[in-house]
């Protein structure tokens, strides 16, 4: 698999680090421990499109966002992830 960075092009998957599912968001502090558990433990298994945060650590460092098939391992969209790493708030 290939993933073309928004920075640096076309690079090789080694070059990446895969985080997970892009849509939890971290719990705000002070939340319930059930809260937390699912944050850290609950994951939908999707079988088709998904958004994933990827790191490239091998090459700008940067965050991505990476909408990907889980069946084909298709990319269909590559972009700056906002916010990850940061702390994020539930809305």
């Amino acid at each position: 698999m290939r993933i073309v960075c928004p920075f640096c092009g076309e690079r090789e998957l080694g070059e990446f680090t895969y985080l997970g599912d892009a849509k939890p968001l971290r719990p705000a502090a002070g939340t319930s421990e059930d809260d937390v558990f699912d944050y850290v433990y609950l994951r939908d298994n999707v079988a088709g499109a998904m958004s994933e945060h990827w790191y490239h650590g091998g090459g700008c460092r940067a965050w991505l966002k990476i909408t990907r098939n889980t069946l084909t391992h298709e990319i269909s969209s590559v972009e700056p992830a906002a916010g990850v790493g940061a702390r994020q708030v539930a809305k």
